[in-house]
């Protein structure tokens, strides 16, 4: 156990941004579980709809410093490589 007020402080602050952060990952991974869903019913507005919002959940992750940058780019590259392949 950590003695210095500071050092308590600090385990409290992090096990805040621990909970935080994990409720922004679930949210990131529900959303992923719906554009699956919505690429298996092969219909390219719904897809592109949801696109649009994990699009936004993975920019804001990066924004809060929860994913790398490069992390989301390419997350965003291969939806973008799927969509692309389900229109032509």
């Amino acid at each position: 156990m950590a003695h210095r007020r500071a050092s308590i402080k600090k385990i409290r602050v992090d096990r805040r941004r621990y909970q935080v952060n994990l409720r922004t990952k679930s949210e990131l991974k529900t959303v992923l579980r719906k554009l699956t869903e919505a690429f298996s019913t092969k219909d390219a507005a719904k897809v592109k709809a949801v696109a649009q919002l994990v699009y936004s959940k993975l920019d804001k992750a990066v924004k809060k410093g929860i994913l790398h940058d490069n992390t989301a780019s390419r997350r965003k590259s291969r939806i973008q490589l799927r969509l692309n392949k389900l229109k032509a």
